[in-house]
């Protein structure tokens, strides 16, 4: 693995865009403490709105989820954990919804693993402001075992909605490793993905920046 400073990327990004544009385009993570205030509800709202969004337009599921807050009682996990298989299979006959029984049945799977957790750390929000960013990809490994519809990119898209800092491995984020020498291919297996992770770390500490930001620098230096 190349240790390239990320000075260089950051200004080819720069060279691109120009620093305001750049500037406008990063996000800012959420502080712990944010986190930890964030409801469960919420948490469940929008991994349930994400496991919806895999393959399919992002307007279209959101011009819908409306009607999905309401069907699914405004995501308290309590609630959604105690509905009943007749609750979900009346759902398919609702047209203001994406009628998808696996779906449908992860997002009250993913409930009573909500409440699991809860039990555990005393919140989901809590248990994600928790988890150490320096072990992000760890956190991506257990989202993706405890939860349902959650594998692939989903895990870490899903933190990056609810604000938790991570970097995402985008196509464009991909590419841009391996134009750096970061690495030599799309990272696939765990050590590719630990080695990633590494550098993603390093950078934090040369730069101080959030691992989000990084990702998204990264990816602006050659897209």
């Amino acid at each position: 693995m190349n240790p390239i400073s990320f000075q260089a990327v950051e200004e080819a990004a720069l060279m691109r865009l120009g620093s305001a544009a750049l500037r406008d385009r990063l996000v800012v993570p959420k502080s712990a403490k944010e986190l930890e205030a964030t409801g469960d509800d919420r948490y469940l709202s929008a991994m349930s709105l994400r496991l919806f969004r895999a393959g399919l337009k992002h307007e279209l599921v959101d011009r819908k989820w409306p009607a999905f807050e309401e069907v699914f009682l405004d995501f308290d996990p309590a609630r959604v954990a105690g509905l009943s298989d007749e609750d979900l299979e009346a759902l398919l006959q609702d047209k203001r919804l994406i009628r998808h029984m696996g779906k449908l049945r992860a997002v009250r799977a993913n409930a009573g693993e909500f409440l699991v957790i809860a039990r555990e750390h005393g919140s989901f929000g809590r248990w994600l402001a928790a988890w150490p960013v320096g072990e992000i990809t760890g956190l991506w490994a257990s989202l993706t075992k405890r939860m349902q519809h959650l594998g692939g990119q989903s895990a870490p898209y899903f933190l990056r909605m609810v604000g938790k800092d991570t970097f995402v491995l985008t196509e464009s984020v991909a590419r841009a490793l391996v134009y750096w020498e970061v690495a030599d291919g799309p990272p696939k297996g765990k050590a590719e993905i630990a080695g990633v992770e590494a550098a993603f770390n390093r950078w934090q500490e040369e730069t101080g920046r959030p691992l989000c930001q990084l990702s998204q620098i990264l990816a602006l230096s050659i897209d």
